[in-house]
């Protein structure tokens, strides 16, 4: 039995990627935050990396420009702990 899924749900390949993306750094930043070791540090650091390469290439994949908007707002809020995250933190 083959199975069919709505792909109305999730059609904007990019835009999925770009959300799982900052999902994680999300997840990275939240850990930072209990445990702010260097490695802590590090690790959401390279999350955001990842993050902001995957929302700069969302628009490519997405259907008339759906959910970029979102991923971006989402990226933009996680910037602003781990920068928050760093100054209290002293690694500015």
């Amino acid at each position: 039995m083959t199975r069919h899924y709505e792909s109305s749900q999730r059609t904007n390949s990019t835009v999925d990627q770009a959300e799982d993306s900052v999902t994680r750094l999300h997840n990275a930043v939240t850990q930072a935050m209990s445990h702010p070791t260097e490695a802590m540090l590090r690790q959401a650091e390279n999350s955001l990396e990842h993050a902001e390469e995957a929302v700069r290439h969302a628009p490519e994949g997405s259907i008339g420009g759906q959910g970029v908007d979102l991923a971006e707002d989402m990226l933009q809020d996680e910037k602003e702990r781990l920068a928050r995250l760093r100054q209290m933190h002293g690694t500015d």
